[in-house]
């Protein structure tokens, strides 16, 4: 009897889809909460049949020759405009060893080849930290559009993503191909000190967002753009233990549906169940 349980499980689960966004996964990015969480997430719906597609920023510490990541060009070539300047998108694709799973890298050589990832050497946050931001919410968003690939499901990692549920939910309100998409925001302790630039609502505003849309991130810390992928998020999964009081206040006055976190050796079903039951 179980056999055909799950002959039937994986039958439904082979249409369903699910779009995993993070600011880091491994194998490309070192061991972390979020590129640990990345990665199973992923996996666990894989598992289950679920296509599953990931995308991440092609950050300049990315080895491009060991992972083996190649430009697509049908997919690249187009320019997406942030704060009325044209960037050019750059697409690139590699293979997770073993799981049979891609990553999409968004890239661009004056956000992206940099030797860090938010900070200079001296430990100072980017001061177009918000550019890359809205830069990567569009691309891989864009990229989603061009592949034509409506995912039922899209997992956010880290703060890096922050901006995806508003973009998702004003910008692309219209968008039949995210009509039905669940959003799911796991939160993390990576915080960064200080602020992006004070002109982030300004730029996200560019966008047609209307300003009233971005009280919470009139101070834009790291605290704030969390609280904004929040309100915008249909789903929460903590993916770190020591996630602030503040957000985690923020979070149960939400009402949202939550996952507490669940430890490294003990996730698999916790996850494997929110989905299947919660989220689907």
């Amino acid at each position: 009897m179980w056999i055909l349980t799950f002959i039937k499980e994986q039958w439904i689960m082979k249409d369903k889809r699910v779009l995993v966004i993070s600011s880091e996964v491994m194998p490309y990015m070192p061991d972390s909460d979020i590129s640990l969480m990345s990665f199973e997430t992923a996996k666990i719906a894989h598992k289950k049949s679920i296509q599953t597609r990931i995308f991440m920023p092609r950050f300049g510490v990315v080895n491009e020759r060991r992972h083996q990541l190649h430009e697509v060009i049908r997919l690249s070539g187009v320019n997406l405009i942030i704060d009325d300047i044209d960037v050019p998108l750059v697409i690139k694709v590699a293979s997770i060893p073993k799981e049979r799973m891609q990553v999409y890298f968004i890239d661009n050589e004056d956000y992206f080849k940099r030797k860090f990832v938010y900070t200079d050497a001296k430990g100072k946050l980017f001061d177009d930290n918000d550019e890359r931001a809205i830069f990567f919410t569009k691309g891989v968003i864009n990229t989603v559009k061009k592949l034509n690939w409506a995912p039922d499901v899209i997992y956010l990692h880290g703060w890096f993503t922050s901006l995806i549920p508003l973009y998702l939910k004003e910008y692309y309100k219209d968008d039949a191909l995210f009509k039905e998409s669940k959003i799911v925001t796991s939160l993390y302790n990576d915080s960064f000190k200080g602020e992006l630039s004070k002109s982030l609502s300004k730029k996200i505003t560019f966008d047609n967002i209307e300003i009233e849309k971005l009280d919470l991130i009139k101070k834009s810390s790291f605290t704030n753009i969390q609280k904004l992928a929040v309100q915008h998020s249909d789903f929460i999964i903590f993916g770190s233990e020591d996630v602030s009081d503040e957000i985690k206040e923020f979070v149960k006055k939400s009402g949202k549906t939550t996952l507490e976190y669940q430890s490294k050796e003990d996730f698999e079903k916790p996850y494997t169940d929110f989905l299947l039951n919660k989220i689907m």
